[in-house]
């Protein structure tokens, strides 16, 4: 939990000052239009590669199988879209990395580890502490 609040203090100061940098660098519009173009980009990406592996989920289901890297490669679209939705080229690059299916699955293989992890220690649910 640490972790995830330190994220949040030092991502959002890290892509403001790149985004201020890029803006001395190559103009205030050009790093707004790169910034738009990622979003919309990221969000088209997103949607299609989520389709594919809903389609993969149900064709699992269909053979009677359980769809566990499925739904792990459905989680990482998730995650990346709402990051490729986040202004700021950090974000941007990391939301790219989770959604395409080429870099995906060092993700899903992060996550299957971590939920293994998680059963191996004896947590039977997600607990979420605020």
């Amino acid at each position: 939990m640490r972790k995830l609040i330190l994220l949040m203090l030092i991502i959002p100061i890290l892509e403001l000052y790149i985004l201020i940098r890029s803006s001395q660098t190559i103009g205030f519009g050009n790093t707004l239009i790169i910034v738009i173009l990622t979003g919309v980009a990221g969000y088209y990406l997103a949607k299609t590669e989520g389709k594919l592996v809903i389609q993969d989920i149900n064709r699992e289901m269909a053979r009677r199988n359980i769809p566990g890297d499925e739904i792990l490669a459905g989680l990482s679209i998730l995650i990346g879209g709402f990051l490729l939705l986040l202004p700021g080229f950090v974000t941007d690059i990391v939301g790219i990395t989770m959604v395409l299916p080429v870099t995906r699955d060092f993700y899903r293989g992060y996550f299957k580890i971590r939920i293994e992890n998680m059963i191996m220690k004896g947590y039977t649910r997600l607990r979420i502490r605020w």
